[in-house]
């Protein structure tokens, strides 16, 4: 790199002649001060790109301009076309995004960062990508879909696709200057990668013009041949097409006939893709030039046609009822050909507004019809949706709405990520390395121990976020962790990852699984503070008729903590304190009392949670009426209540839990660990972590060993069960339990 000044030297009168005639040749004006941010990007990108050449020979500045011009004529904003002259100073300029943010603001700043990060991808990509020899075809179009689709994921601006669309048509309308090598790589890649995007996009003007121009380096001959068989320039057929429609638009007029007709002439890729899927010739093609009318209804459908029919001469055959008998994927038109001016063969399609809408941007979308793709819902309605925003960037005036959209509605359940070897990997939103492992093949899955993510160390629960480059560290010989199915712990996203570690552990030794299940199922009981409970009930609850087949389940991984935590839930009020005498609360009216208690007496009272044993949801509690408190709730199996004297258990009423809300409750969680520096901080880090306030802590040190007792307010006993499980796995604690007393 070299380092440039900040502040450019002022623009020659040659220079500024220059800018200002480039500046007229743009379609859009600009506001002054609009063209001020151009014209300043264009002097600091001026000394940048002096002598700079691109791989095709052409100067860097002119591909600049270049590619800004064609964004131009797309109607774009002026901080767009700021970027797309500065795309390039990062390869150059030392300290660039300090110099850009200060000089151009946030927007064109993380624009231009948008694009060096869409082209690192690419890079990371492209060999393996781009290389098919020795894959199979569906291998190499999964991959070459996979990169598509995180080359839109990794982008937080719609703007940035656009630019990249823009820059790569400049770079091929300059590709014969470069080498025949380079042309070859750059026009698969344009063909498989960038012209799908433009055409999913719905940026028709850029899709036709990279699929011709990819088309022209691909296959040269057969490209010359069908040009030459058109026997006449672009502009002609574009001119023939806009006289179709003149005369179109007369005699539906005359007709009473409210339409909208778009057309352009079939470009060449278009041509022989269909000479290729028909298996004719040139002269077995009647759509090369085509035409569309859109009406309201579909009567106007059918009046359309008629006039289409009495206004030339219908070829045979060329006729579909699309409307009357629609696509299996729900696509709906009339399609005709006819023999139009000049004898020339003309192609009409006739569908309603609704129907172009649904075709253009519902589950029969036009570029999964021609691509052939596997339909992929998700995907779809969220290319929709972009191209929606795409239609409507005229009407929204500020820039960053659009942004905000496209950052909080676009690809927001996958993540794109890289193998070591550049194969993309698509998994769902906070996937692990775990999960990437198993992604990539079970037995690495298996085998799993570490992981590095863009070369650095990560723990395995690591959230992997788009692009990066995923590499597990993996043992000769292993298995998979009972811990990976925990959800507290955060190991596993996947479904298919949860389910290949669940049928390992399916078909491990019973008995191990049921020693297993029942120390999982203990080691829960003894954390909640849970003293009795039929645990035979429980297995019922999950459908198991013998209590050694449900714990053999939790060994296996079947059924999680969290499960199990909720199946306590239902089951504490019906059963908790059977060994206690029976309470006899006073019947009245229900009343609701604060903190989400439902109290059984009289009026509003006041309740206050008992410091003995500090009830949480879904502990079964009781009411005991103090003389100057209140209500107190305390756990129906606490000890303060079962040692009540007869003469006292009048005072006793009957409460519930109501909707609690946002309502917090003290628990007392009691850590033992091995004493270490830094070890109250990782506990406190992780209360922080998770939201959890903290009211109390006291701690004690006997010999190596430290005794912690934190008072913690939680909303609810899963919440409770959940943090113990983090705290357990902190390093040197020995045990996380709920205190009782």
């Amino acid at each position: 790199m070299i380092s440039v000044q900040h502040t450019p030297p002022p623009l020659s009168a040659q220079d500024s002649a220059s800018i200002q005639h480039w500046l007229d040749s743009l379609p859009k004006p600009f506001t002054p001060a609009e063209t001020g941010v151009i014209v300043r990007a264009w002097e600091l990108a001026g000394p940048v790109y002096a002598g700079k050449t691109e791989l095709t020979g052409a100067p860097l500045m002119q591909q600049v301009l270049g590619t800004a011009s064609i964004l131009a004529g797309m109607n774009m904003d002026h901080e767009t076309i700021s970027a797309a002259i500065l795309h390039a100073v990062p390869e150059y300029m030392d300290e660039w995004a300090e110099a850009l943010k200060t000089r151009f603001g946030a927007n064109i700043c993380n624009l231009v960062e948008g694009l060096l990060r869409m082209e690192r991808i690419q890079e990371l990509s492209d060999t393996e990508i781009l290389h098919e020899k020795g894959k199979r075809k569906g291998d190499h179009n999964q991959q070459i879909e996979g990169l598509r689709k995180m080359l839109l994921a990794m982008v937080e601006d719609i703007r940035v696709v656009l630019i990249k669309l823009a820059k790569r048509t400049q770079v091929m309308r300059t590709l014969a200057g470069a080498s025949p090598d380079v042309q070859k790589l750059i026009a698969r890649e344009t063909q498989s990668i960038f012209a799908p995007l433009a055409n999913r996009l719905g940026v028709w003007q850029l899709k036709w013009e990279l699929e011709d121009l990819s088309l022209r380096y691909l296959e040269p001959e057969l490209y010359r041949k069908v040009a030459g068989l058109l026997d006449e320039r672009r502009v002609d057929r574009e001119q023939y097409i806009a006289d179709v429609m003149a005369q179109l638009k007369q005699e539906l007029d005359q007709a009473g006939i409210i339409a909208e007709i778009t057309g352009r002439p079939k470009h060449i890729n278009s041509i022989i893709s269909k000479m290729k899927r028909k298996q004719v010739d040139f002269s077995g093609l009647y759509d090369v030039r085509a035409v569309r009318i859109l009406v309201n209804d579909i009567r106007d459908c059918y009046a359309a046609l008629g006039l289409v029919h009495n206004l030339w001469q219908p070829i045979p055959k060329e006729f579909d009822d699309y409307i009357a008998h629609p696509k299996s994927n729900g696509y709906r038109s009339l399609h005709t050909s006819v023999i139009g001016p000049r004898n020339l063969a003309v192609e009409v399609q006739i569908r309603t507004f609704e129907m172009h809408q649904h075709s253009e941007l519902g589950v029969a979308a036009h570029w999964r019809y021609k691509e052939g793709s596997k339909s992929d819902v998700r995907f779809d309605e969220k290319i929709a949706w972009l191209r929606q925003i795409l239609e409507w960037k005229d009407e929204i005036a500020d820039s960053g709405d659009m942004l905000e959209q496209f950052r909080n509605e676009l690809f927001q359940d996958q993540v794109y990520v890289l193998t070591p070897q550049g194969k993309v990997i698509d998994l769902p939103k906070g996937a692990t390395p775990v999960d990437f492992a198993y992604m990539v093949h079970t037995g690495l899955g298996h085998r799993t121990r570490g992981a590095k993510v863009d070369g650095s160390i990560v723990p395995l629960n690591y959230q992997l976020q788009n692009g990066q480059r995923v590499e597990i560290l993996a043992a000769k010989q292993g298995t998979p962790s009972r811990d990976w199915l925990n959800p507290a712990l955060g190991y596993l996203q996947s479904p298919r990852a949860r389910a290949k570690v669940r049928h390992w552990f399916k078909y491990q030794s019973f008995d191990e699984n049921i020693a297993q299940g029942r120390t999982q199922l203990d080691r829960e009981l003894t954390r909640l503070g849970i003293t009795s409970i039929n645990q035979e009930k429980i297995a019922r609850k999950f459908h198991f008729h013998r209590l050694e087949d449900f714990l053999a389940a939790i060994g296996r991984g079947d059924v999680t903590q969290r499960n199990i935590a909720l199946a306590i839930q239902e089951e504490l009020p019906a059963k908790a304190g059977e060994t206690a005498k029976p309470l006899t609360p006073k019947p009245s009216i229900v009343q609701t009392a604060p903190a989400g208690i439902l109290v059984e007496g009289v009026g509003n009272l006041l309740t206050n949670i008992a410091k003995c044993c500090k009830p949480v949801p879904p502990d079964a509690i009781a009411g005991y009426v103090t003389r100057d408190r209140g209500v107190t709730i305390h756990r129906k199996d606490c000890a303060t209540l079962l040692r009540l004297p007869e003469n006292r258990r009048d005072r006793l009423l009957g409460v519930q839990w109501g909707s609690v809300g946002s309502t917090t409750f003290a628990a007392d969680v009691e850590v033992t660990a091995y004493d270490r520096q830094g070890l109250l901080r990782d506990i406190t880090d992780l209360f922080a972590r998770e939201k959890i306030n903290v009211i109390k802590v006291d701690s004690l040190l006997e010999n190596d060993r430290a005794a912690m007792r934190f008072s913690v307010e939680v909303k609810s006993l899963e919440q409770l069960s959940r943090i113990l499980a983090l705290i357990h796995h902190i390093p040197d604690v020995v045990s996380a339990r709920r205190r009782n007393d």
